[in-house]
Parts: C-alpha cells; structure tokens; sequence
C-alpha cells in the first residue's frame, strides 16, 4: 500500500547542453511504494532526468530530491541509498550469476555475513534458480535483465531507478520483470521505471508523458484516458484500406491507424461525429459496418497529447 510520503520531488528541474534543452522545467513528485512510469520516444528527456535524479550529472535549474536529500548537492548520500538500473547494465559476463551477485552485494555494502542469505533469496525472487553457475555472457536476454535487476537491487533500496530496463526483451519475459518490479513496490520499495513500451504503462501506479524534454501530463492510466479532450472512433468499413485514406482525409479527425480491419481515429472536440464519419463513408461508395466511440488506447492518449501540446 503506498503512503502519501513523498521519495522524490522535483521542481522546474532543467538541463541544458549549450543551446539545447534536453530536460525543460518539469515538476512532479512520486509517492513512496509507488510505480511511476516515465513515458516517451527516444530523446524525450527521460535518460537525462535519471541521470540528475541519480546525481550522476548537475541540473542546470531547478531542484531535485531523492529520499530528502539533494540530487547535486547530496549526490554521493543519494547514491548509496538507491539503486540503478541503466540501458546498459555492466554486469560481468565472464562471471557467473552467483559471482556477478556477490560481487555487487560486496559493492552495495551488503555486510559480510548477510551476503549469502540475501544472495539466495533474491536469486529466487529473480527466477534464477538453477542458474548460479551459468557465465552471465550466456544467458538469454529476459535472464540477463533480471541478474541485472537483482545486482541493483541486493541491497534493498528504497528507491530504484530503471532506465529502459526490458528493451529488447521478448513479451513473457517483460511479464516475468513486471512481476518482479510489482513485489517489491508491494514491500514499499519506490520504482521509477522509462520506458517507451505503451504496454508497460499499463502496469504502472502512475505515468508521465514526456516528449521533447517537457512534462505533457501526469496522471494514472485510467485518469489520463478521462482527460483526453476528445474522442477515439472506431470504424468498420469495406474496404478496409479505402476506409484507412478517406477517414485520414476527413477534416477534424487525426492520427487514422488500421487495427486489424478496422480503423481507429482521433477526433478532437468539436471534432466530426460518427454519423457525419459514417455518412461521409458511404458517400464514397464504402459498406460501413460501424462507428462507434470507443476507450482509448494509452497510445492514442500519447499521442493526442504530444497533439495537442
């Protein structure tokens, strides 16, 4: 259960490189327990943000705190009590689980005579029994994500910072990391995951939609849905192709995308109702089935919103 305790705050944090803004004065704060998803493309500022968050680099404005303590100023303090989960973890390929494990429960200070039990517990609650003894060069990508998390996190953290931590993993084994993040949010432990999946939002507490270093909005899945200004179509017309072209040559509807054979479309308010959608259709010569309003997608939210903005 999350409690209203805050284990991050960040207020107009900003970074610049010379002319350019790669992080534009976001504010928001994340709940201890929570799992806050930080949604957006490649290059939208959600690296750059971990990186201050982590105090691995200096804000250029703004202020960041990570469990009370400064993200610059008290850098080496914030490091010490979270742990981090980069793109590209630097596990030790030519060692072994059990070896990569202790190595970094030695480097987290796990005390000496706690290392083999947490050891044990955390290679069963990362799925890697019977693995020990297998070189971690070896291993299947969803294993090395998961030896990856367990390294970052043997030294229970109250906060972790994952950054991309399942791309290029296959679906089951994004399920499988996703059940691992939720048992130990479950325990307490604050996990602020990126990720450009739109399918992993749907797991998390709460997300932020990034795109081009600014916040668009914050919210729970559900809440960003309900405060989309205005509505998704779905159409069923045949030609299914035709239909694709001439609903995207409609005035007042935007972002047309064929989902099996039919087409999903944004109409924005005072956007075109599905009657007119469907008259406009037929008109043309198409058989349309249907157009209905229909939930939207955390997709189409996303994109709506980068719209909008």
């Amino acid at each position: 259960m999350m409690s209203e305790k805050r284990a991050i705050e960040v207020a107009n944090l900003t970074k610049k490189f010379g002319d350019f803004t790669a992080v534009d004065h976001i504010s928001f704060e994340v709940k201890t327990g929570e799992v806050l998803g930080y949604l957006g493309p490649n290059g939208s500022g959600k690296t750059t943000t971990i990186r201050m968050l982590c105090g691995i680099i200096p804000p250029s404005a703004g202020t960041g705190r990570v469990l009370g303590l400064d993200c610059w100023r008290e850098s080496e303090a914030i490091k010490r009590r979270i742990g981090y989960m980069s793109q590209k973890f630097a596990l030790y390929e030519d060692l072994t689980v059990r070896e990569n494990l202790e190595f970094y429960a030695a480097v987290y200070g796990v005390p000496a005579a706690d290392r083999p039990g947490v050891i044990a517990e955390f290679v069963v609650r990362m799925g890697l029994a019977g693995l020990e003894g297998e070189v971690a060069g070896r291993l299947a990508g969803g294993v090395r994500q998961r030896l990856a998390f367990g390294c970052a996190s043997l030294h229970r953290p109250p906060v972790i910072f994952l950054d991309e931590p399942t791309a290029g993993v296959d679906p089951v084994a994004r399920r499988e990391f996703w059940d691992v993040i939720y048992a130990l949010a479950a325990e307490g432990t604050t996990i602020f995951v990126t990720t450009h999946y739109m399918d992993e939002a749907e797991y998390c507490h709460r997300l932020a939609l990034m795109h081009q270093g600014r916040l668009l909005a914050i919210g729970a899945p559900d809440e960003l849905r309900e405060g989309l200004p205005g509505r998704v179509l779905e159409v069923e017309a045949d030609p299914p192709a035709r239909a694709l072209a001439a609903v995207g040559a409609m005035a007042g509807l935007r972002e047309p995308a064929l989902y099996g054979e039919a087409v999903r479309v944004y109409a924005p308010p005072g956007g075109a109702e599905p009657k007119a959608v469907a008259g406009e259709l037929s008109a043309l010569g198409l058989t349309v089935r249907r157009v209905e309003v229909v939930p939207a997608s955390l997709e189409e939210v996303f994109l709506a919103t980068v719209d909008g903005r």
